[in-house]
């Protein structure tokens, strides 16, 4: 929720899912979605790894953001194009990421 409201704040307009499936599932009817942010763990049977792989694959384009409190940054099954954000991190931390992102910072 944290990171919702920081978003928000920050002017990004933001969708949430409650799980992978969820995520794919507006990933498919919408094509306004201009970014990704999940965590690696999160319910369902997709986590975020396999997520971000899926996204790479059937909309390159689309960038993902990866967080966890479980992993850390170069760890092997973490994408190297994807940037990774390691819990617990500042809402600035984030939103810089995003910002760096779409060219804003």
């Amino acid at each position: 929720m944290m990171a919702v409201d920081a978003l928000q704040d920050a002017g990004y307009a933001t969708i949430e899912a409650e799980d992978g499936d969820r995520a794919l599932t507006l990933l498919d009817e919408r094509d306004d979605i201009e970014l990704v942010f999940t965590d690696i763990r999160m319910p369902g049977q997709i986590d975020g790894l396999d997520l971000a792989r899926r996204i790479q694959s059937f909309r390159p384009r689309t960038p993902v953001v990866l967080t966890s409190g479980h992993m850390f940054e170069g760890d092997r099954d973490i994408p190297a194009s994807t940037p990774f954000l390691q819990k617990p991190y500042r809402a600035a931390a984030l939103i810089g990421q995003l910002d760096r992102i779409f060219g804003r910072a």
